[in-house]
């Protein structure tokens, strides 16, 4: 291990290369999304975290994208169940000497490792800069640095503290609307629509006006409004004229992970769950 403090920005290839990161840091920050935090968690690298002895920190970034009360909210939730937490806006720099003193107060000892993870489009990256600053540079490879990069660089972001940055994604867990929005770009996608229509579907659910301030449609049919956004923006299939609703379904997960199509998961909605949960877990008979 290095003799001196190192943050590790990690966007990996595997989670074999996620454990070689994991087990030369200290402290392990996930970032997820404060639209919807526990969608865009990571359980197995938290267990592997834990395993490994290091200390984790939940930054849940985008925090601006919601009402200050939510993101506390989600804050105590996370604390509740026993990590470390903090929220930011990592794109505005809001935040950033929070984050830094958490790292601070968790670490047992210095100089500190820090590894950066979390899914595509929590906005790792931004973190990262946020924390490299603008005067950031490059000082040394880093030995046995895994086979899939050989040109892993250390950088300097402050007193005793760097930066490794690496090539590469985290796997992306969760359900198929998590997998798909994050794990490839929309251009990526064969078949955007049917991720398009789930995104609006929540759009609509736990923001009715989402869809109207976004695109100015108050439709509710999540495949009319993706007719209506093409029909909009003249995107039509050269052949028949149809409206062409994969280029708007592209459209309305850029939309989303951009923030414009606004909306985010209520923490009331996980403490109801969790609460009916536990309620039915205790109602049950002894056979």
């Amino acid at each position: 291990m290095p003799s001196i403090g190192v943050l590790v920005a990690l966007i990996l290839a595997s989670w074999r290369t996620l454990a070689w990161i994991v087990r030369r840091a200290d402290v392990v920050l996930e970032v997820v999304d404060a639209r919807d935090p526990m969608s865009s968690r990571s359980r197995r690298l938290e267990r592997m975290a834990q395993a490994l002895g290091k200390k984790l920190i939940i930054v849940i970034n985008k925090a601006d994208l919601v009402p200050r009360d939510v993101a506390d909210k989600w804050k105590r939730i996370l604390e509740d169940m026993g990590y470390p937490t903090v929220y930011m806006a990592a794109r505005d720099h809001k935040g950033t000497r929070v984050l830094r003193r958490k790292i601070k107060s968790v670490a047992e000892s210095e100089p500190i490792i820090v590894a950066v993870t979390g899914f595509p489009k929590t906005g790792k990256s931004t973190i990262i800069n946020a924390l490299k600053g603008r005067h950031a540079a490059s000082t040394s490879p880093i030995p046995g640095s895994p086979g899939y990069t050989t040109h892993a660089q250390l950088y300097r972001i402050g007193n005793n503290m760097y930066m490794i940055d690496t090539p590469g994604v985290i796997p992306v867990e969760g359900g198929f609307l998590e997998a798909v929005i994050r794990g490839r770009p929309p251009e990526q996608l064969r078949d955007p629509v049917r991720p398009a229509m789930l995104l609006l579907e929540r759009a609509l659910q736990y923001s009715p006006d989402s869809v109207r301030k976004a695109y100015g449609i108050e439709e509710r049919d999540p495949y009319r409004i993706l007719e209506l956004i093409a029909l909009k923006r003249g995107w039509r299939y050269r052949s028949d004229g149809e409206p062409l609703v994969e280029e708007a379904a592209r459209t309305v997960i850029r939309d989303y992970h951009e923030g414009k199509l606004l909306f985010y998961v209520p923490p009331e909605e996980y403490l109801l769950g969790k609460k009916t949960v536990h309620k039915g877990f205790l109602g049950r008979k002894r056979a």
